[in-house]
């Protein structure tokens, strides 16, 4: 069972979840750092509109419950990719590190996301930590 690093600056959000979620189902341990550098692509008011719509979806009591901070953010998006509910899923799920910034604990060089990163074909877009800070976190 091998440990896999990456580093999230500059990295799309849906690639790199996706490319975690594969990695997981292989049965590999998965880090990843600086959460909140990660990018959506696409117009701030469209993405914002998104966001909040999911956090208004439920109730307090029964959810479905949409997390504001950054590193749950990428969690979650993970998570989505993956059977979560059976327990090939859930196992892999478990195996997740989702870290905003990089924690002393963390050795080692961060591997790059192969076709994650945003390679400036686009003006629009908002990080984590911006879509954070509209939703209400306290980061």
């Amino acid at each position: 069972m091998s440990m896999v690093l990456y580093d999230a600056s500059g990295q799309i959000l849906g690639r790199l979840s996706s490319l975690t979620a594969k990695r997981l189902l292989e049965g590999e341990t998965v880090t990843i750092v600086n959460a909140e550098e990660a990018v959506i692509t696409g117009s701030r008011q469209s993405i914002l509109r998104e966001y909040r719509q999911k956090r208004r979806v439920g109730s307090q009591r029964k959810g479905p419950y949409f997390p504001k901070r950054p590193d749950r953010i990428l969690k979650r998006t993970v998570r989505g990719m993956l059977p979560y509910q059976k327990p090939r899923g859930r196992a892999a799920f478990k195996r997740l590190r989702v870290y905003v910034g990089a924690p002393p604990g963390v050795e080692g060089e961060a591997e790059e996301a192969s076709g994650a990163s945003m390679r400036a074909k686009t003006t629009t877009y908002i990080t984590l930590r911006e879509l954070s800070n509209l939703l209400g976190a306290k980061t």
